[in-house]
């Protein structure tokens, strides 16, 4: 399957993999690109621009297809080392990154003159817009379905890809709800030129993660994610567990009036614990509403193959035989 993105990254199906905090080690990013895809290297889950490097290095001795780096961009008052990401980035020779968060225009110039390719993540219209003005090559547009971070519009993706395609030169994908072969049907007709996937490939055999969040992760419905942090404009779609109910019954009880502080011990440091070592109330998750279609944990092989043969079935099949 030929589109705009296949073609900017290199890559032989419209499938990407995105950044995920403590799932996107080599592990996975290696598989998703040997199937085929865009695997990605959460960036900020090393530690250090060191143990950065050392991770694309590892992935690059898994895999000889292109691979990017997700690197997120956020407000911290002892921010991240991002200029020896961007080193440890350039230096080992990955020509896709994945920025998200803030503003990426400052990083853009290094970038560029490495000749690396950005896609920015945004949830809304404006935002693609501004990453477009400023130089990025491709979007993904995340709709309110979406695990993590969907902003603060609530627009899901039936209404934002369209809206996307209507305005937005450059090529976008679809994040937020993405699981199978319908999904990128369904994405490639709203005007999207491919897919992100997140939640859907923590549920794969070469994940990292405890067993017990992929089995987790099947067992959910689509009923079972909540929104958290609204009061302070920071939503985040997580799954459902004790640590969300403590979450939710302090923002209810608190109001405007709640602090960071009030419910840290529910978010800070907690992935290690729920990724790793499996202790699912540890902490709250992010987790898309697409949990609801995921049934099973192949490798990612077997999940990317079946994307696009089911794909490719509905287009020559059930929707080409719609015509008359």
């Amino acid at each position: 399957m030929k589109t705009r993105i296949t073609e900017l990254f290199g890559i032989e199906h419209p499938i990407i993999q995105g950044g995920m905090h403590h799932v996107g080690y080599a592990e996975l990013a290696a598989a998703v690109s040997n199937a085929g895809g865009l695997g990605v290297i959460t960036g900020l889950t090393q530690k250090t621009p060191e143990l950065l490097a050392c991770e694309i290095a590892r992935c690059r001795e898994m895999t000889d297809k292109p691979f990017g780096v997700n690197l997120t961009f956020l407000p911290a008052v002892n921010p991240p080392d991002y200029p020896g990401y961007v080193r440890a980035i350039v230096e080992g020779g990955v020509k896709i990154v994945e920025t998200a968060g803030n503003n990426p225009q400052k990083w853009l110039p290094a970038l560029k003159d490495a000749g690396i390719k950005v896609i920015h993540k945004c949830t809304s219209v404006r935002h693609a817009l501004k990453a477009e003005s400023i130089g990025c090559d491709a979007i993904s547009v995340d709709g309110f379905e979406c695990g993590g971070h969907p902003g603060e519009d609530d627009i899901p993706n039936f209404i934002l890809l369209p809206r996307a395609a209507e305005e937005l030169k450059i090529p976008f994908v679809a994040s937020g709800g993405m699981a199978d072969g319908r999904s990128l049907v369904a994405a490639l007709a709203l005007g999207a030129e491919g897919m992100n996937m997140g939640t859907r490939f923590i549920a794969t055999k070469e994940a990292p993660v405890h067993d017990n969040v992929k089995q987790t992760i099947v067992a959910a419905s689509e009923l079972d994610t909540r929104l958290i942090l609204r009061p302070m404009r920071n939503t985040e779609r997580v799954l459902v567990n004790a640590a969300t109910e403590r979450v939710l019954e302090k923002e209810k009880r608190l109001g405007s009036s709640i602090q960071f502080g009030d419910i840290a011990p529910e978010l800070a440091g907690v992935y290690p614990r729920i990724m790793q070592g499996g202790d699912m109330d540890a902490g709250v998750w992010s987790c898309g509403m697409v949990a609801g279609l995921i049934r099973d944990v192949p490798s990612v092989k077997e999940l990317i193959d079946r994307i696009m043969a089911e794909a490719e079935s509905i287009i020559a099949q059930r929707l080409a035989g719609m015509l008359r």
